[in-house]
């Protein structure tokens, strides 16, 4: 696949592209309450699951080895220094998107193209095929396309590793209304694989070409990211472990992630033991905060003490944003 590297073509979602998109989804909605998906959906089952924080290591890796978001994220975020605070950001607007309304859903879609815009600049460095001096920008549809799709794949990588794993239909469907979310960020259908094998495939060629690369200042923030950089938290070894499994061979060699012997039984054995643990863990906790206020909604109730407390977990806040 060849890189594209000039943000100034019409690969960029302009304000007037985002507004296309997002009329393509209210047209679909159904119920406005119940948001893009509905109560329903496949995409409210899986994301609904805590267990999606397994995936959160391994999807940040991935946007860091592309060398524009790396860049973007080295230069206009708080990464290192306030992990957390990244956490919340990004969880808080995906989350809005999936489980709010759909007023919030498209609050939020604005809000995100909008701190996208304002993202530009060159990458330092020659990284894989990048040059120095290359410019990058946040809203480019190749790079928004990455990062969705490390989102998705994650999240199904994670769900699968604590419950049973997801028929072929299940998979489609569920790829299917992911699409839906990627308008929200901008994406055109025609710019995502039809399906999910080709999905997969997409993935798997990105991670053996060159639009994808670690520099070293991106193999320095996923290695310190692991660490619990910046935070009070500290990554357990079964994580570190679990999240090289999952990574491309390639990938992981990059980012000099060891995977060894001890490495390979740690997140063994983590799959044997957390599916056991998480299976029985009382809804409260296994299930997100956003998706128990959507519940909350859907049934004119405010969400309870619980709800809030796992929001403010999930997303450093008790309510979902852009409310009303």
């Amino acid at each position: 696949m060849e890189v594209d590297s000039n943000p100034d073509s019409i690969t960029l979602v302009s304000r007037d592209d985002l507004e296309t998109q997002l009329a393509s989804v209210r047209d679909k909605i159904v119920d406005p309450a119940a948001g893009i998906f509905g109560s329903d959906s496949t995409s409210w089952r899986i994301n609904r699951e805590s267990a999606l924080f397994l995936g959160a290591g391994r999807a940040a890796l991935l946007q860091l080895a592309h060398p524009w978001v790396a860049a973007a994220l080295d230069r206009h975020s708080s990464l290192l220094e306030k992990p957390i605070a990244r956490f919340h950001n990004t969880f808080r607007l995906v989350f809005t998107m999936i489980f709010g309304s759909s007023v919030q859903a498209f609050a939020a879609a604005h809000s995100l193209h909008e701190l996208h815009s304002q993202i530009r600049g060159e990458i330092p460095h020659s990284v894989a095929g990048y040059a120095e001096g290359s410019p990058y920008a946040a809203n480019h549809i190749p790079a928004l396309c990455w990062v969705f799709a490390t989102l998705v794949d994650s999240a199904v990588l994670a769900y699968e590793c604590v419950l049973p794993p997801l028929t072929d239909a299940e998979r489609e469907r569920y790829y299917n209304e992911s699409k839906t979310l990627a308008s929200l960020f901008g994406i055109p259908a025609a710019a995502l694989p039809p399906t999910w094998n080709l999905f997969q495939s997409y993935i798997s060629d990105m991670s053996q070409s060159q639009n994808l690369g670690v520099s070293d200042r991106a193999r320095y923030m996923g290695l310190r990211l692991l660490a619990g950089s910046g935070s009070w938290i500290r990554i357990p070894a079964w994580y570190r472990a679990l999240t090289a499994e999952w990574m491309p061979p390639r990938l992981r060699a990059e980012f000099g992630l060891r995977f060894g012997m001890a490495e390979l039984g740690l997140a063994q054995r983590a799959q044997r033991w957390l599916p056991q643990i998480y299976r029985h863990a009382p809804s409260a906790i296994r299930f997100v905060g956003p998706y128990h206020e959507a519940r909350a909604r859907l049934a004119q109730r405010l969400p309870n003490y619980l709800t809030r407390f796992s929001n403010r977990f999930w997303i450093g806040e008790p309510r979902l944003p852009f409310n009303g």
